[in-house]
């Protein structure tokens, strides 16, 4: 019997499974819908979506192929305010899509598994992409003999992990199976980074928050048959949150909704034609090329020449004096029609624009964003036919070479131009191909390409046996920038103590050996450490290559013990250069907060306190290592910079100063400029000490200064003076040499007896005539990509996009009277006139989107951001250097003028590419106008303000003048929760300064002459005396003139009287008008006898009003400590002095305490503040300040002393 019963129950099971699978004899029938929703989830706010629905037939082909097609498709756009607007039907889009998905596809399937796919080769990814969101639902996994479970399985977001669990439906005997992806636990994600390269990643930040998070949900209903378990059901939710900031902080939110229904089954009836089939790949999404799929717009792409032609005249039109800040978008548009435009087109461009200086330059610096080998094409053919300038040539390559991409064929492709003559005809453009060359170093570094440094290697060996220090540097810098940890062999060779042979070599040529190490820290942190620690404990190095080896020891972020060894070494350490740098380096890294120095910072902070008690006071004519930071975990954002000062015992000068800042965003740490200059000949010419030098900043200092420069000649012609450089994104892309003969030629062209063979003649000649000069530059800044794979077969998109447009103009036209005839020393018996005018400035533009971004459609929330700089000018100027005067004129301005200004805005954007013209973009908060029509009513459970509209205009003019500016703002928010940071962005934003000048003209006059003797001339009797004759030092005019109005404005006049012991110097400063009596009298009197000085002070009607006195002295008497005292007593002071007077009282208690300060309340003087210091000791000082009601007091502050080693 209970064999019989165990047969049956072995027939049923066998008869119904519940493993997922198709009968390949039948047909069955889906309806299919699809919905994407981006926004922010809330109320009041506005959302763009898509929404799909068809019919899906499926029906076997052989017993594990099987063909998938679909009808009825329908296509839909949402873009509004949930609850008040509805879905759109988009019928051209609608049939795009129908006509290929009509066509059939033929998948793989057995056992709840989905192969290949494959489909008709004219067939597009996008397209198959959404059959992988459909078939998505056949990839489950079923076991019977477990309730809840987890496995690792490929699906459409890649390889990921995945949560079941299973329960029976008893009444309907099917199963229900809840499948959770978490699509930020993969394996092998369908993601993909664009642009963010040389970002490094900061793991330990991630840890702190994430920008993105996502989760997927799948429900099934499994039937059991026969045949396996039926899907009758699925349902699928997907949740995305981002932030620019940390998603604990407030996000935004992408939901996907899928849902499969089946409609009925069928037998299959006869076989299934199916024409020509090509493999599309797996499950797992497939990425499109993007490159020209810009997330910021849709344009029709045919026939794209011409209409990058005309947008690239338009541009230069519309920057042709200064920059229309409504055309700067259309940047982005010209980058897309390039991006898509074939070689020979692009050929035909250049030839197009070449004879045009103005389009001709937009174009180069536009065609830069083909990222492919049409760039490398195009600029193969302008080196070798030459037909471009050095400077163009290496501009262009330097932004070309940065922005390709990172494939290895375009890699090798780029190695062509190390061996153009054209490459080395100009010592710039030869320094730019080598640094540009391998800024493709994240593609050498990531896709192992070794061969490509090669050619770098051999240049670096074959300078190092010629001994030629300028190609070294040229070569390590340039291996500096690839990064590579394969290049380390050969930069040892140039390494004394480290290579296998001994060497000897320029500091010049060390410094950049040790600093071609700083990106191979991150990469091969074992190998560096261990050269860059040899380095650091050879104690005959030059102090500055120590130094330098120190810093990339520390870029390694070494362990708890190597930090250790560093201290117990540096106890021992004898040259306090290297021992202040290494100690105020670790000392900074000891307060760090920013992520990536987590640990350094623990391991740092107990070095401190053992080296502290030998080197916390080491003075600041050491070198120096400063670091400052901030991080905030709100945000995810933090920056930090550094500044270092290399010196050595044998010079005075510093051998070198850098600094770096880096900017840390949403897990990556961005390099940020970096600015170096290392002293080289000049360093020499100083030598240990300056003659004369007293190190008091006075006059006498200056000279002493400029009488060591004097003898500059004297080095040698083959060293350069100085050297300076340039990082960004940890890549240098500038380096110079300035040599002994470029100054000697400056000093000739600029001397007075230079002739009509200086280029000074030449420019004045042309100045005469008049010039007109103008130049633009167009910049993508950046622009970083994220891509990740949806449900539903379409791609999430998170983009940055920063712009910039710099402009500039200038008109001039100069007069001379006399003409100069045969030397430039004319010019100081001449006067000169000149008028000009022009325009600087720049327009940035910022947009970020996150939402869905396919070539045909786009909906998502995208932030647009415009940042005008714009400061044009007018003047006209008269210089006599014979009667020392001069004259400044600037004419009427008619209209007011914006300076500067900030208008952002978030919006809910819906674009396909079928009706590109309608695209719908609408602001995410509605206007405080129309808000009562548009938004709906906030549950009461949502804490809300609802549009919050801020505006304010302060304006701040000078009577007189005329002249005067308006800053003005308008914010429009809708917070829901305030201490989230997105929402304070989260609105409409406008910040706008404005300049206002309605005045006829603005003369300014400053006279040094003669003639500068006032008609009248004030005397301050006490404590000068008769017989002193005071002297017009120099006198200055700032007059406003309208109409036929008398002037209007100040005089100003500065008189000094000389005497034997004592220095007196006055200024006079009277308001000129037509009843005008103000005037400011000023005395000031240096006592060189008592060590004293004293200034008196009145203002107000006739200086009469209000009156201060200061007064400064220092004692030293016999059998006393030396003493700085100091006081400030007033008579009379207006009224807004004395209420920040008031103001700044009631912050004395916090700054005394924050500075140390004792504290003590005491009734003094109403009408003074008096400062004493006094010398308590060698190295410490005792200073009292008294207020009119506290006294603070700070006993044994230490001071350094520059001629002590330590205090």
């Amino acid at each position: 019997m209970w064999g019989f019963l165990l047969c049956c129950l072995v027939a049923l099971a066998s008869k119904f499974s519940l493993l997922p699978g198709l009968n390949p004899r039948k047909t069955y029938e889906y309806k299919y819908e699809g919905e994407v929703n981006v926004g922010r989830g809330m109320p009041n706010l506005a959302e763009s979506g898509v929404r799909m629905m068809c019919k899906v037939k499926i029906a076997g082909v052989s017993a594990q192929t099987f063909m998938l097609q679909v009808s009825d498709l329908a296509f839909e756009e949402f873009n509004g305010f949930p609850g008040k607007n509805a879905f759109d039907a988009s019928p051209k889009l609608s049939k795009r899509i129908a006509d290929q998905l009509v066509k059939p596809f033929l998948f793989e399937y057995a056992n709840g598994r989905v192969g290949d796919i494959r489909g008709p080769t004219e067939i597009p990814d996008s397209i198959v992409n959404i059959v992988r969101g459909i078939l998505d639902f056949l990839q489950v996994t079923v076991k019977t003999t477990q309730r809840v479970y987890e496995l690792e399985e490929v699906g459409i977001h890649g390889l990921c992990q995945s949560n079941y669990a299973v329960e029976d439906n008893a009444e309907t005997k099917d199963m229900i199976i809840t499948q959770v992806v978490d699509t930020n636990n993969c394996r092998e994600k369908a993601a993909i980074y664009r642009g963010m390269a040389t970002a490094v990643v900061d793991k330990l930040s991630e840890e702190r928050g994430e920008s993105v998070i996502s989760t997927v949900r799948y429900v099934y209903t499994v039937k059991p048959t026969a045949e396996g378990g039926l899907i009758a059901r699925a349902h699928a939710l997907e949740r995305h949150h981002f932030t620019p900031f940390n998603v604990k902080g407030g996000t935004f939110k992408m939901q996907t909704m899928k849902e499969i229904v089946l409609l009925g089954v069928t037998d299959t009836a006869g076989s299934i034609p199916v024409g020509t089939m090509e493999s599309k790949g797996s499950l797992v999404y497939k990425f499109v090329e993007e490159q020209a799929n810009i997330p910021l717009l849709m344009q029709n792409l045919d026939d794209p020449v011409p209409k990058a032609v005309e947008l690239i005249k338009r541009l230069a039109e519309a920057t042709a004096y200064q920059i229309d800040n409504a055309k700067t978008e259309d940047t982005i548009r010209v980058y897309q029609l390039l991006r898509v435009t074939p070689f020979e087109g692009l050929e035909a461009m250049w030839k197009q624009f070449a004879g045009n200086e103005e389009q001709r330059r937009w174009f180069l610096d536009m065609i830069v964003e083909v990222s492919d080998a049409r760039i490398l094409k195009f600029l193969e053919l302008r080196f070798k036919a030459e037909d471009v300038s050095a400077l163009e040539a290496g501009e262009t390559l330097l932004l070309a070479f940065n922005h390709l991409q990172a494939i290895p064929e375009l890699v090798e492709m780029a190695k062509e131009f190390l061996t153009m003559p054209f490459s080395k005809s100009n010592p710039y453009l030869w320094q730019s191909v080598a640094l540009a060359y391998v800024q493709t170093q994240p593609c050498i570094y990531y896709l192992k390409l070794t061969s490509i440094i090669e050619p770098l290697l051999d240049v670096a060996l074959d300078a190092l046996r010629n001994n030629n220090e300028a190609e070294m540097v040229v070569a390590l810098k340039a291996l500096g920038n690839a990064g590579h940890p394969n290049s380390i062999k050969t930069i040892m060779r140039f390494l004394p103590g480290v290579a296998a042979t001994p060497v000897q070599l320029p500091p010049r040529v060390l410094s950049a050996a040790v600093q071609s190490m700083r990106l191979i820290a991150a990469r091969d942190p074992h190998s560096v450490q261990d050269i860059t620690m040899s380095l650091f404990l050879q104690k005959d190095l030059p102090s500055e290559i120590r130094m330098l080896a120190f810093m990339v020891l520390f870029e390694t972020k070494p362990p708890m013990a190597l930090v250790s060894t560093v201290t117990a070494h540096l106890l021992d350490e004898k040259d306090l250069h290297v021992a202040s740098f290494a100690y105020s380096y670790m000392r900074s890294f000891a307060r760090s907060s920013t992520p990536d120095n987590q640990f350094l910072s623990t391991a740092c902070s107990v070095a401190v306190k053992i080296l502290a008690p030998k080197f916390g006071r080491l003075c600041y004519h050491y070198s120096k290592a400063m670091r400052m930071d901030y991080f905030n975990d709100n945000f995810l954002m933090g920056t930090d910079a550094e500044v270092f000062m290399l010196k050595s015992t044998t010079k005075i000068l510093p051998s070198e100063i850098m600094m770096k800042g880096r900017f840390y965003f949403i897990g990556r740490i961005l390099q940020l400029l970096e600015l170096g200059v290392r002293a080289e000949g000049i360093k020499e010419l100083f030598g240990t000490h300056i003659p004369g030098l007293k190190g008091d900043l006075s006059f006498s200092d200056f000279q002493a200064i400029v009488s060591v420069l004097q003898n500059w000649e004297v080095l040698p012609e083959d060293k350069p003076l100085f050297s300076v450089y340039s990082r960004a994104s940890g890549q240098e892309w500038l380096f110079a040499d300035v040599h002994k003969k470029f100054i000697q030629s400056v000093i000739k062209a600029v001397s007075p007896s230079a002739g009509k063979e200086s280029p000074v003649w030449g420019m004045i000649e042309n100045l005469q005539k008049g010039i007109s000069w103008h130049r633009t530059k167009a910049l993508l800044m950046f622009e970083t990509r994220y891509f990740q794979a949806t449900s539903l077969g379409f791609p999430l998109e998170i983009s940055k996009y920063f712009e910039t447009v710099n402009g500039i103009t200038v008109n001039a036209k100069a007069g001379v009277n006399p003409p100069i005839t045969e030397h430039l020393g004319q010019l100081l018996t001449s006067e000169i006139s000149l008028e000009t005018d022009g325009f600087v400035g720049l327009t940035q533009d910022f947009w970020v989107f996150y939402g869905i971004n396919t070539e045909l459609f786009q909906c998502g929330a995208e932030l647009k951001s415009k940042i005008p700089v714009a400061i044009p000018w007018k003047f006209a100027a008269k210089i006599n250097v014979r009667e020392k005067k001069f004259e400044l004129d600037f004419p009427p301005c008619k209209n007011e003028f914006e300076i500067f200004s900030v208008t952002s805005d978030v919006y809910a954007v819906s674009r396909n590419t079928e009706e590109p013209d309608l695209a719908k973009m609408t602001p995410m908060m509605p206007s405080a106008l129309d808000s009562t029509a548009q938004v709906l009513n906030t549950p009461a459970t949502v804490r809300s303000e609802s549009n919050q509209t801020s505006m304010s205009k302060m304006c701040s003019e000078s009577n007189i003048y005329g002249a005067g500016i308006c800053v003005e703002s308008e914010l429009r928010r809708e917070y829901y929760h305030e201490e989230y940071p997105l929402y304070y962005f989260l609105g409409y934003t406008h910040l706008a300064s404005q300049a206002i000048k309605p005045v006829d003209k603005i003369h300014f006059e400053f006279n040094a002459g003669p003639s500068s003797q006032m008609h009248c001339i004030y005397i301050y009797v006490t404590p000068q005396g008769w017989d002193s004759t005071p002297e017009a030092v120099f006198n200055l005019k700032a007059l406003a003139m309208s109409g036929n109005m008398k002037p209007e404005g100040y005089d100003a006049a500065v008189y000094y009287t000389p005497e034997a012991n004592m220095e007196n110097v006055q200024l006079i400063v009277s308001q000129v008008g037509e009843e005008a009596n103000w005037k400011m009298c000023t005395d000031a009197v240096v006592d060189k006898v008592h060590a004293e000085a004293k200034a008196h002070m009145r203002w107000g009607a006739e200086c009469q009003s209000y009156e201060m006195s200061m007064k400064a002295a220092t004692a030293h008497l016999p059998g006393s400590k030396p003493a700085l005292k100091a006081k400030v007593h007033w008579t009379r002071i207006p009224e807004f002095m004395e209420l920040w007077g008031r103001r700044i009282e009631r912050y004395i208690p916090g700054m005394a305490f924050l500075f140390g300060f004792y504290e003590r309340h005491e009734k003094n003087a109403k009408q003074e503040v008096s400062a004493s210091v006094v010398a308590a000791s060698a190295d410490s000082i005792d200073m009292k300040i008294k207020f009119p009601e506290v006294v603070c007091t700070f006993s044994k502050y230490c001071i350094i002393i520059q001629d002590l080693p330590c205090c």
